[in-house]
């Protein structure tokens, strides 16, 4: 699948839900099924900076995509990481870099979270185009 029909299954699901207590419950659940992270990647180096709870991020390329592994020390944030993950792993760097991140404001995601939490999302989002940039530099 691309990016953006990824991007559309996640608005398509977010959409059934009445209210945001419902959406924090699904973002909650989605953290659920993250992959666990190796314990040797949960390294200074892979916390990402400017979020208020830890989240490593882990990327790596294979076959030409890149595949990431995530995890956070808080309930919420690994929902939100697990939504990134499953937007850009396997995915080829240059689509990562020309992606949008239109469909966070569809789901109404940034609007409803903590100034704090918002700002940690764009790190993450921000993470994840580093390691693409970097893996489309080494090509």
């Amino acid at each position: 699948m691309t990016i953006e029909e990824i991007q559309h299954e996640i608005v398509d699901e977010f959409s059934m839900f009445d209210d945001w207590m419902q959406r924090y419950e699904y973002i909650i659940e989605l953290g659920k099924t993250l992959p666990i992270i190796d314990e040797k990647f949960k390294t200074e180096d892979n916390i990402i900076k400017g979020c208020q709870s830890k989240v490593w991020l882990q990327g790596e390329i294979a076959n030409d995509k890149v595949i990431f592994t995530a995890d956070s020390d808080a309930i919420l944030t690994k929902g939100i990481i697990a939504i990134l993950i499953r937007v850009f792993s396997n995915q080829k760097p240059a689509a990562i870099l020309e992606a949008n991140t239109d469909f966070i404001d569809e789901i109404g995601l940034k609007e409803h979270l903590s100034p704090t939490r918002a700002n940690g999302l764009v790190s993450m989002i921000k993470q994840i185009k580093m390691y693409a940039l970097a893996f489309e530099a080494k090509n």
